[in-house]
């Protein structure tokens, strides 16, 4: 049995992205929204994350995962969106032709007059991040072990090793010490953690868990199962240091070693990606470079808040109603460019030029008291203070709408000494 409609728009993915996408689609006129997800529950990675921390922005209170994402479905089922759960999503062709399938409806062949990805990131596993060892069971990745932990109710060990100072990883390491395990310790490659401040004080600090800076896990022991681990500091080129190894025991290795945009559907398209980000190079509306086709939350970029996410859905949503609307009116193409200390920005390019645009980007390296300033064509447009950036924090910023009036260029994101408190 075979489907074939033509919607407004589809979105493609049913986290925190695809739900705001989707209502923003439709709050902004579109009729016929489709929303397709390939789990059977909408939410994404939202029901297993039962710690709280979401929504301080969105809903100005603090909120578990499954209740912020609650929140988005309720409305979701109240707007008239169609849903299709349980829908594998095969095809996206730069003509936007989509074709996905399900046990239900058999083939189904979609030519919407937009596309919205929102699909979501993966995780980086062991033989991404080479990690020599045999192939015991026990190794696993953060998500997936509290997956099992929150949503099938299994402990993937008792002996635990986290490596990779990521939030997921942060906060496994405090929910298996909550569930009875003992935790070593937690192994960071880096020489600055890769987590929320918040998450180190409240799941490491807290609970007494170690955390070993500028360290990495260099062989994994055990045939059947994790036996122990050898760790080992490193260098500035981030080399294991001769000398420095040491063996723990463990039952378990969870990785917690970085998030991948997953943009599969998005090559296929033809959809150009940003090669710091990995994922597609957006405008203001966080269209793509093909036409017709959005992508907002993590398919863009990793965000570290799920508001921020909510954020870029919002926009794609309504952009793509615009596109399908026919208001869309491209002024040109301006570069959004990386200044001093920035590592890259999103969106990376302006096309419209008649609107304040909001901005997110991620630095280099740790600084203290800095300024976060934005320059069009070499003027300070917008400035802000702050006591402290650091990469794993994303930044935001903007552009007023009347700085955008005029003939421009380009646009710069830097972050500088604050001279009033050098």
């Amino acid at each position: 049995m075979s489907r074939t409609w033509k919607p407004d728009v589809v979105v493609i993915g049913a986290g925190p992205a695809g739900l705001g996408a989707a209502l923003a689609a439709r709050e902004a006129g579109l009729r016929e929204v489709v929303l397709v997800e390939r789990d059977f529950e909408l939410g994404g990675i939202l029901p297993q994350c039962i710690h709280d921390g979401f929504g301080s922005i969105v809903f100005e209170q603090v909120l578990t995962g499954p209740e912020y994402a609650q929140r988005f479905i309720e409305r979701v089922e109240r707007s008239g969106i169609e849903v299709l759960l349980d829908t594998m999503v095969l095809e996206l062709r730069p003509d936007r032709r989509v074709v996905a399938v399900n046990s239900r409806d058999g083939v189904l062949e979609m030519e919407p007059g937009a596309v919205v990805l929102a699909m979501g990131c993966r995780e980086r596993t062991r033989h991404q991040v080479l990690i020599p060892g045999f192939r015991p069971a026990g190794v696993i990745c953060a998500g997936a072990a509290q997956r099992e932990i929150n949503i099938e109710g299994l402990m993937p060990g008792h002996r635990v090793v986290i490596l990779g100072s990521g939030d997921i990883g942060l906060i496994m390491a405090r929910r298996f010490t909550l569930e009875g395990a003992e935790v070593e310790g937690v192994y960071e490659i880096m020489d600055y953690p890769g987590g929320l401040t918040r998450n180190l004080v409240q799941c490491l600090h807290d609970f007494q868990i170690p955390l070993h800076l500028s360290h990495t896990v260099t062989f994994i022991h055990g045939r059947k199962r994790v036996e122990a681990v050898t760790v080992a500091r490193v260098d500035g080129n981030r080399k294991p240091v001769p000398g420095t190894e040491r063996l723990v025991e463990c039952d378990t290795l969870v990785l917690s070693v970085g998030l991948i945009p997953e943009n599969e559907l998005s090559k296929k398209a033809g959809v150009a990606l940003h090669p710091v980000t990995g994922g597609p190079v957006v405008d203001e509306l966080m269209e793509t470079s093909v036409e017709g086709i959005f992508a907002c939350g993590n398919v863009v970029s990793v965000f570290d808040l799920v508001d921020y996410v909510t954020f870029t859905a919002q926009v794609a949503g309504r952009g793509a109603a615009e596109f399908v609307g026919g208001r869309r009116r491209h002024r040109g193409e301006v570069p959004v460019k990386p200044g001093r200390n920035v590592r890259f920005v999103v969106p990376q390019r302006l096309r419209c030029l008649d609107r304040e645009v909001e901005l997110y980007f991620r630095v280099e390296r740790p600084e203290k008291s800095v300024q976060v300033r934005v320059l069009v064509d070499g003027k300070p447009v917008s400035s802000k203070k702050a006591r402290m950036v650091r990469p794993p924090e994303m930044v935001r910023a903007s552009i007023p709408a009347e700085a955008l009036s005029g003939q421009v260029r380009e646009v710069v994101v830097e972050v500088v000494p604050d001279e009033k408190e050098a």
